[in-house]
């Protein structure tokens, strides 16, 4: 397979993963090579993503690294199988790569977490929610390039529709008026109108709960077709780092037991959220 001019961080997570089956068997780059016959540096190409890998491939070397976990292997294979431009595809070079990154996180995924203490999540937002986040970026964004942004967070919400979603959001989120009142409080209706859904749980953690230390960034914890594939993306002013080591995975789902166990329940949660839109 001739080399990718661009690597996104789901093929880089494919590489990643055939080559942690390497180092489980205790095998150099070198050795492995020697034993599935192929060139050392085109083991390295494709355990960096730069290369992609055909299914029987990925089970020929799965054979040879002794890997007995067959949910494991299967869902490496069909990663590699994955064929067709994502809809995010048509965005490149218009929006930054972690955007796409993450739309074709969240189309890939049937599970999605996610905690947000400042921001409405990005999949529950009004589009006059979005248009007033991002007309505050800093710097200004022009605005050929803020319309571009607003329509791929929208269009992004349509992977709503195939997913399992929790949002547990602070009671600042909630509070925040980033733009003014009328858009403030169709908001929080839109929200009470999402968390109607039978995909969707909406959880709030208000101000006043005891044992909270919070947490700053915005996280989310998207569940893999086996625990190893999980994916945990932290935003920061920086961008997204999206992180899947075993001690990342393991942090980050005990973060987010901390907040799970300090949210008002779902049907508590929508009263809350009523009542403060009742008091704008």
């Amino acid at each position: 397979m001739p080399a990718r001019s661009v690597i996104t961080v789901r093929q880089e997570r494919l590489g990643a993963e055939l080559r942690k089956l390497r180092e489980r068997a205790g095998l150099s780059g070198r050795e492995a090579a020697r034993a599935l016959g192929i060139a050392e540096t085109k083991l390295s190409s494709t355990e960096m993503g730069r290369v992609g890998v055909s299914a029987d491939r990925v089970r020929h070397w799965a054979s040879q690294y002794a890997c007995d976990d067959a949910a494991l292997v299967d869902a490496l294979v069909a990663m590699a199988t994955e064929r067709g431009r994502g809809w995010w595809e048509e965005y490149r070079g218009r929006v930054p790569n972690g955007y796409l990154d993450l739309a074709e996180l969240e189309d890939r995924s049937a599970d999605l977490r996610t905690f947000e203490s400042v921001h409405i999540p990005g999949l529950l937002q009004t589009e006059d929610q979005v248009r007033a986040i991002f007309s505050g970026s800093v710097p200004r964004l022009a605005e050929e390039a803020l319309e571009t942004r607003v329509q791929f967070r929208l269009r992004r919400q349509e992977a709503l529709a195939g997913l399992r979603y929790e949002a547990l959001i602070h009671e600042a989120a909630l509070r925040i008026r980033v733009a003014n009142r009328k858009v403030a409080m169709a908001q929080l209706l839109w929200l009470l109108e999402r968390s109607e859904l039978p995909n969707v749980t909406i959880r709030v953690v208000p101000f006043d709960v005891d044992g909270f230390a919070g947490i700053v960034d915005p996280v989310t914890y998207a569940d893999g077709p086996v625990p190893r594939l999980d994916t945990v993306v932290v935003d920061n002013q920086h961008g997204s780092a999206f992180l899947d080591a075993e001690a990342q995975l393991a942090r980050y789902r005990e973060v987010l037991r901390t907040v799970e166990a300090v949210a008002l329940g779902a049907v508590e949660s929508r009263e809350f959220i009523h009542q403060i839109a009742q008091s704008m």
